[in-house]
């Protein structure tokens, strides 16, 4: 997103509608992020703009996020004769730590069970999405992830296979010596 631009491409807009349908915001996607409006953060968290300016401040304040890296001004932004802020996934992420709202609740329960999984297993996938081959952000990463788990299950049966040859001296492997004398 280009300071004092409007956004490259209006395609890149999409509409994000809550589980329980409830929940309506526009959604700007650009350098593989989500950016939001305060209002947008908002209506996302059942809040107040003004309840979200409050912990925007906080949050930059504090030192938690650096408000020049995660907020881009937008000029002429439906209409506005002044520019608009947006704000990225690591800002929107901090207010829904900070706000006390159902939909907050559902934010931390989907927060929790998220990181949870990462700590895990190391990784977290949303195998849904990723089956549908959603490009949102420019890769197909199912694909990415399905022939990188065949490659890594190839290397597994070669190494349980030739290890035990090796260690028992069945294998011998013969090292190149190269013409620096090694």
């Amino acid at each position: 997103m280009n300071k004092n631009n409007l956004p490259d491409n209006q395609s890149n807009f999409l509409l994000y509608t809550g589980n329980d349908g409830d929940v309506n915001v526009e959604v700007f996607l650009k350098d593989e992020t989500i950016w939001l409006t305060q209002k947008a953060i908002g209506d996302l968290f059942g809040k107040e703009r003004s309840v979200i300016t409050k912990h925007l401040k906080n949050i930059f304040a504090s030192g938690e996020l650096e408000e020049k890296s995660n907020v881009q001004k937008i000029m002429h932004f439906n209409h506005s004769d002044k520019p608009i802020k947006f704000y990225n996934l690591d800002a929107i992420i901090s207010v829904g730590y900070r706000v006390n709202s159902y939909q907050a609740t559902q934010f931390h329960i989907w927060a929790t069970k998220t990181l949870k999984e990462y700590i895990i297993k190391g990784s977290v996938l949303d195998d849904e999405r990723l089956k549908q081959g959603n490009q949102v952000f420019g890769r197909d990463y199912f694909d990415k992830i399905s022939t990188n788990s065949t490659q890594i299950h190839t290397l597994q049966k070669l190494r349980d296979a030739l290890l035990p040859k090796l260690m028992s001296g069945e294998v011998r492997v013969k090292l190149e010596q190269h013409e620096a004398g090694i």
